[in-house]
């Protein structure tokens, strides 16, 4: 069964970090690109980074909201990704979710599969 499982979400203040874990099974992550979304309250499913497959070089796409405050990497042996989150704001509150497409990335939630279930981020002092 093709799965991709987030973890690694919580509670956390204003200014802190997180490392969200985007761990794939029953198949292997190398020929896949990676992306991170997010959805708050109300709000439309928005795409936050991705990260290519590593037969496509592994380039990294950021979301202007995010970008040189997240940090998405993909450690092919665990087959995992992560989105290292820095400088965290209030309003980077979301579920936020990995989904994959092969090969290359976009950041538009229509281009990818395999959600997984979403890990819960809250910034809140």
């Amino acid at each position: 069964q093709l799965q991709l499982v987030e973890s690694g979400g919580g509670l956390v203040q204003p200014g802190g970090s997180l490392r969200l874990s985007c761990a794939a099974s029953g198949f292997t992550l190398d020929y896949y690109a990676i992306g991170w979304f997010r959805q708050a309250p109300g709000k439309e499913r928005e795409g936050v980074s991705c990260i290519s497959s590593s037969t496509s070089g592994g380039l990294t796409t950021y979301a202007d909201s995010v970008r040189g405050r997240f940090t998405i990497s993909r450690d092919n042996a665990k087959n995992t990704v992560y989105l290292q989150m820095n400088s965290l704001k209030p309003e980077d509150t979301a579920i936020y979710y990995c989904a994959k497409r092969l090969s290359l990335c976009v950041l538009r939630k229509a281009d990818f599969g395999s959600w997984g279930q979403g890990t819960q981020v809250t910034v809140s002092s």
